[in-house]
């Protein structure tokens, strides 16, 4: 008795546990500053790396602001896996970091801003080290992993670049 009463606390306790990685990319290269602009050429082939990059990691959501260029940036991985993309208001950041943080062990991207993306990170623990996200960087893309359970919680943060690197 006291075994299955020790197996049953056990798989309770485990079941409780989840890993949830999320990734921020803010959106490709655009081809002015309006908000109504489309993608580049540039911003275009940047977004088919991406979905190149996150293909094989089971991207279970993705999230994009309204505009046309984070959309246009979240697209070909929303085809390539067959995903319908969520609208997320900008601004505030608070809202989708609240969205974010409801969601256990799945593996989520979100598109945004240079404006945002930093903000977003933070919001959700992590401590990323760039201070902003210049106007012409393009290529970070922010893996923000989130670990809860019933003794742990702890947030890593793993900061790359995909596709053409953005020059200095």
């Amino acid at each position: 008795m006291r075994t299955s009463l020790l197996f049953i606390v056990l798989l309770t306790l485990l079941s409780s546990c989840s890993k949830t990685v999320i990734y921020i990319v803010r959106h490709g290269e655009k081809v002015s500053e309006a908000d109504t602009t489309n993608l580049s050429p540039a911003g275009f082939a940047r977004a088919a790396a991406l979905a190149d990059t996150l293909a094989g990691k089971g991207i279970d959501s993705i999230f994009s602001t309204p505009f046309r260029r984070t959309r246009q940036t979240a697209e070909p991985l929303a085809k390539r896996t067959g995903l319908r993309i969520a609208d997320y208001p900008a601004k505030p950041t608070e809202a989708i970091v609240r969205r974010l943080g409801k969601i256990r062990g799945k593996t989520v991207l979100v598109v945004g801003h240079s404006n945002t993306i930093l903000e977003i990170a933070k919001g959700l623990g992590a401590q990323p080290t760039m201070s902003t996200i210049e106007s012409g960087d393009f290529d970070n893309l922010f893996r923000v992993q989130i670990i809860r359970g019933p003794f742990v919680h702890s947030t890593t943060l793993i900061q790359k670049t995909y596709g053409q690197i953005t020059p200095p």
